[in-house]
């Protein structure tokens, strides 16, 4: 086959066009630190590549649910801590009220702390996490204690009559509570729902508020018989000691998936980086090497060119 000039200038670019190709496939892996920039470079590294980072999105949002539901544990915990103070501080306070030794003007100081604990304790009650109401079953949005009963349910209307004594009747539980049980539940692995709230009916129960409201009754009129309230304080503080234990039980198994999704983050992270990123000291090594080849085919094709005519008039 007769092999023309016009064929030489032709193969020499073909060849330095391919080479200049190669060079910057290897500059597109140094500088995205990936094998590949697109999915035809190597489909089957992109299928999987698009398979691993599914599951490793997954595992980060279920660690972003998880930070959520700490908050809220976290949260709960800590109030149900502050309620379980408060009502032993009145049980202590009715401790004092019923040793008779008080007069009726310091069960009346009594009466009045009494009173900023019940605030106190529907506070606590009202605690909110990011703007969410966290005792109010799955309707986070409204306050779930209302001290003053502004918006009564049909069953508040009527109040309850308590007799302290012989010719003695007051009106109590004007109070208006929540009494949604609806869990609220976030996903933490796949398909496993974790409630993280508690039963705010065993803790901030209306109950709870009218026992309140009958002892600040029973201390303003200078009741005789308080004992029956200490009773019903300790059965309060009981309820609040299961919530936090079960509460205390949910948490533990959290942290155990917590545990194993930093687990499962990790390998997922190493499966994807091992099908993607690219061997930066490979590549620079292939890109050092096809300068060479890129230099040589520079230099041959500089020689292959016919001298004109104008070389020789110089």
């Amino acid at each position: 086959m007769r092999v023309t000039q016009n064929m030489l200038s032709n193969n020499m670019l073909r060849n330095v066009s391919n080479s200049f190709q190669r060079m910057g496939k290897y500059q597109d892996q140094l500088s995205t630190g990936k094998k590949i920039s697109r999915p035809s470079d190597d489909p089957v590294v992109a299928m999987k590549g698009m398979t691993y980072r599914t599951s490793l999105n997954q595992v980060e949002q279920y660690r972003r649910n998880l930070s959520e539901a700490y908050n809220w544990m976290d949260a709960a915990d800590s109030s149900l801590d502050k309620a379980t103070s408060v009502l032993q501080r009145v049980r202590d306070l009715t401790v004092q009220a019923s040793n008779g030794t008080y007069e009726e003007g310091q069960q009346g100081m009594i009466q009045k702390e009494i009173t900023q604990l019940k605030e106190h304790l529907a506070s606590i009650g009202n605690t909110q996490v990011a703007g969410k109401y966290i005792f109010n079953g799955n309707d986070t949005k409204n306050k779930p204690i209302d001290l003053n009963g502004s918006t009564p349910t049909p069953t508040d209307k009527d109040p309850i009559m308590l007799k302290l004594s012989d010719g003695i009747n007051l009106a109590s539980n004007n109070v208006n509570v929540s009494t949604n049980q609806n869990a609220v539940e976030f996903e933490l692995s796949d398909g496993i729902k974790i409630p993280v709230n508690i039963n705010p009916t065993n803790v901030f129960s209306k109950q709870l508020f009218k026992d309140m409201e009958d002892l600040e009754a029973a201390l303003q009129n200078g009741a005789p018989d308080l004992d029956q309230f200490l009773t019903k304080i300790d059965n309060h503080i009981s309820g609040i000691g299961s919530e936090r234990s079960e509460l205390g039980a949910r948490y533990n198994r959290i942290e155990l998936m917590d545990s194993r999704l930093s687990e499962q983050e990790v390998i997922s992270s190493k499966i994807l980086s091992d099908n993607e990123d690219a061997d930066i000291e490979r590549v620079i090594t292939d890109l050092k090497m096809q300068e060479s080849v890129h230099r040589a085919a520079l230099a041959v094709g500089s020689r292959i060119i016919q001298p004109s005519l104008m070389d020789f008039l110089r």
